[in-house]
């Protein structure tokens, strides 16, 4: 069934011949195995081209910042999922990252996505303050939450998020987004009347869009970072199984109480 409007069936990014893989127009064992990081690598996967000096820099830092945060939800569902299979790896990868919603992975998508619809108006002659505040009052008048904003930890400020924007000043790349970014955090200060931790998704968000990554990319660098946490806490689960401990102390930690019958159709 035809869904959408017809499209060239193509792909440009890799293709396996009998003598050679060819990845984004080059030769994958002569141009790139040996040549490039695979931070490089993924760059040119996901964008067709190899990074600058800079993006490569930044990309390589946030999927550092991003990569492990601790025993996360996401980090327990996988290591459970692999105390109960053993032998699935890849399935306790997948568990741990059907749980990278955006409470545990962070709203870096939703950041930029905001980011760029404030910048728009901003390109459109408002200053970047007035509408940081517009949105602030906005947010808080419906009752929502500002995404970027707040974390159960880092509750005066977010150390990686801070570090992502030094080194950004420091580098020369912080640009409209960032400026943006950091409007917005005074502007939920001056609207809640008290200052809100800025979380690391929002610079992540701010840098990429800065840097010329698209808003749809932004979300792509935490899946990757978070993949090697999984893979990290799985090692470690194989040598030191914890995974029906903390199964066990979920058990111990829920108070079962007796609910209302359920009606069976």
């Amino acid at each position: 069934m035809q869904m959408g409007k017809p499209r060239p069936a193509v792909t440009h990014i890799s293709q396996a011949y009998p003598d050679r893989v060819e990845v984004r127009g080059r030769d994958l064992c002569r141009d790139l195995m040996g040549t490039l990081s695979f931070t490089e690598y993924f760059h040119l996967l996901l964008t067709g081209r190899q990074p600058t000096e800079d993006e490569g820099f930044f990309l390589d830092l946030l999927l550092i910042a991003i990569a492990e945060h601790g025993m996360m939800p996401s980090n327990v569902a996988a290591r459970m999922t692999l105390a109960a299979d053993p032998g699935s790896l890849q399935g306790a990868v997948a568990a741990g990252i059907l749980g990278c919603g955006p409470v545990v992975l962070g709203t870096s998508e939703d950041c930029a996505r905001l980011l760029e619809e404030a910048q728009q108006r901003v390109e459109s002659g408002s200053a970047p303050e007035g509408v940081a505040l517009e949105i602030a009052r906005s947010v808080s008048a419906a009752g929502g939450k500002m995404p970027g904003f707040g974390h159960p930890l880092h509750r005066s400020l977010d150390p990686r998020a801070e570090r992502i924007l030094e080194l950004a000043d420091e580098r020369g790349v912080s640009g409209p987004h960032v400026v943006l970014a950091r409007c917005l955090r005074d502007a939920m200060a001056e609207v809640r009347g008290s200052p809100l931790t800025m979380n690391v998704a929002m610079p992540i968000a701010a840098l990429m869009l800065d840097l010329g990554y698209s808003a749809a990319d932004v979300k792509a660098v935490p899946i990757l970072a978070r993949t090697a946490g999984l893979l990290a806490h799985l090692a470690e689960e194989r040598t030191n199984p914890i995974g029906f401990v903390l199964a066990e102390t979920a058990e111990e930690a829920i108070e079962y109480q007796r609910g209302p019958e359920i009606e069976h159709l």
